[in-house]
Formats: structure tokens, sequence, C-alpha cells
């Protein structure tokens, strides 16, 4: 498991789109799996998660990502998790850790 969050500004649709678009453009093999957006007392949620295969360790790799929004202040927080063949020990993390970065990527770049 990989780990992200942040704290921002601006305009949340325009954050979300952005978002998806990245996600999707930089991994052929990305899939939008399930989402959902819910709106209480003026604070808007909304829950995406991604799955794509990772060619370096042979598995599916998944990535959900909650974001917040009251007003303008965004807080987003990213997860990934993949499976591994080991019983005991996750032995490769590195396709979980790679598509984390695209999310970081694209947040620092919003």
């Amino acid at each position: 498991m990989a780990k992200y969050e942040k704290r921002l500004t601006g305009d949340f649709d325009s954050f979300l789109h952005i978002l998806h678009d990245g996600v999707m453009d930089r991994s052929m093999s990305a899939v939008l799996q399930g989402y959902s957006n819910h709106v209480t007392n003026g604070v808007k949620c909304a829950v995406r998660v991604y799955e794509r295969h990772s060619w370096p360790s042979g598995n599916r790799v998944s990535m959900n990502i909650t974001a917040t929004c009251h007003g303008e202040d965004i807080f987003v927080s990213v997860i990934t998790a993949a499976g591994s063949g080991a019983v005991f020990l996750k032995l490769n993390t590195f396709g979980e850790k790679a598509f984390l970065q695209h999310a970081i990527d694209i947040i620092e770049n919003f």
C-alpha cells in the first residue's frame, strides 16, 4: 500500500475532471472501476476507484481517490494497493508506487 494526501484550493469540478483525464491518459490499461459523488451541508465528496495492470510485477494495481471540498478548499487522499503472489509478505510494491506517482504529479500541477 502507498498513500498520499494533500490540501489545495480551486474549483472542485475542474480538479476532478483534470485528475480523471490525467489518470486515464497516463496508463493505457487504466480503467475507472467505480465512483461516487455526494453533497451534504455544502461539503462535496467524490470517490474514484481506478485499476490498471502493472507490467513489472504482472498483477493488477488499484487506486482509490477520495476528495472532499467546502467552498474552494479541497482535501484529497490517494491510496494504491496491489495483489501479491507472496503468502505472508508483499515483496513488490513498484506498481503501487508508480501508479500513485501518476496521481501525485497531476495533483501537484493543479
